[in-house]
């Protein structure tokens, strides 16, 4: 159970890494949902979210969203793309989606933060 759930953890973690960087403004992450990578991986998203608890003592959930915040937070710093080529960028749809899940991870908003 332990090697499976290790196994299936690192390949997980290798399919988020792999979205990353991104250096273009046409590219964008594809698989943002534990679902999404689930089916990638072949295997049933409760499958997937047990390994993935097991392995690291957090939620799928959890580890999509703190990867994708701390690639907002380098490209917010050290790119000079508008708030809504990141938003795009990161997968999601509405900048506003954007600026209320940054908000709701660091206290601040996108613009602060990249002016800070």
């Amino acid at each position: 159970q332990t090697n499976a759930s290790k196994r299936i953890s690192v390949l997980f973690l290798e399919l988020l890494e792999r979205q990353f960087p991104i250096d273009d403004t046409h590219q964008k992450i594809h698989l943002r949902s534990a679902s999404e990578f689930a089916s990638q991986l072949n295997i049933h998203v409760n499958h997937l979210n047990r390994a993935i608890k097991e392995q690291t003592l957090k939620t799928t959930t959890q580890i999509i969203a703190e990867r994708i915040l701390q690639e907002a937070k380098i490209m917010l710093r050290h790119s000079n793309w508008g708030i809504a080529e990141i938003a795009y960028a990161l997968g999601f749809t509405e900048v506003t989606h954007f600026n209320n899940f940054f908000k709701k991870h660091t206290q601040t908003s996108p613009l602060k933060f990249r002016n800070v």
